[in-house]
């Protein structure tokens, strides 16, 4: 079913930002260049509004820079651009951009926010969808396949950016503590998960 919405999902935003891909690429930008500028925006947004408390706002000018990790993708097929180094790039960009994300929200919480609890369950979010990237990585660099888990990168992204922003709004706060904690345990399970199936594999490979 995940797999099903993950389809329809990439087929709508393809269809919606290809005119923008297309302008862009007329004006001579270059997909990696709308790869950086997106980066800088949502780390930006992240580690500027969530520290003065404007989770609303914050949220609303992140968002506009998210669909930037669609857009180059666009570009760069419609280029036949698709390269090793293009892939690094968005990945260790993308991971800049998260940490960003989770460390504005713990900062806003460890101070001015004043809940200690969301701000940690924050922090072990950011530091445990790191290690869901990296066993994923390290599992490639050695010849193994790790792309399984519950606690994809979309699914978390959007999930702390829509609560935290409605949390702006006046959502209880209770309610952004329990997505980061399940988030958390998604983490959890999902580096579990890539850990097995890495096990599985080099043991057939013995």
């Amino acid at each position: 079913m995940r797999a099903m919405l993950n389809k329809y999902a990439r087929s709508f935003f393809t269809s919606l930002f290809t005119p923008l891909a297309t302008l862009l690429l007329k004006w001579r930008v270059s997909p990696d260049t709308v790869t950086v500028i997106g980066t800088v925006g949502v780390a930006g947004g992240a580690l500027v509004f969530y520290p003065l408390g404007q989770l609303f706002w914050g949220t609303v000018f992140i968002t506009l820079f998210v669909f930037s990790d669609v857009v180059d993708g666009i570009m760069a097929r419609m280029q036949g651009r698709s390269s090793s180094w293009g892939s690094f790039l968005d990945s260790t960009l993308d991971r800049i951009a998260d940490g960003a994300l989770f460390a504005g929200v713990a900062v806003w919480f460890f101070l001015g926010g004043s809940n200690n609890a969301i701000a940690l369950a924050a922090l072990a979010c950011l530091v445990l969808g790191m290690i869901v990237s990296y066993a994923r990585a390290k599992a490639e660099s050695l010849g193994f396949t790790a792309n399984v888990g519950i606690a994809e990168r979309a699914e978390r992204l959007v999930s702390v950016l829509v609560v935290t922003g409605l949390t702006g709004l006046g959502l209880p706060e209770v309610v952004l503590l329990a997505v980061l904690v399940l988030l958390a345990l998604a983490s959890v399970i999902t580096i579990v998960q890539r850990i097995m199936t890495v096990r599985v594999q080099a043991a057939a490979a013995t």
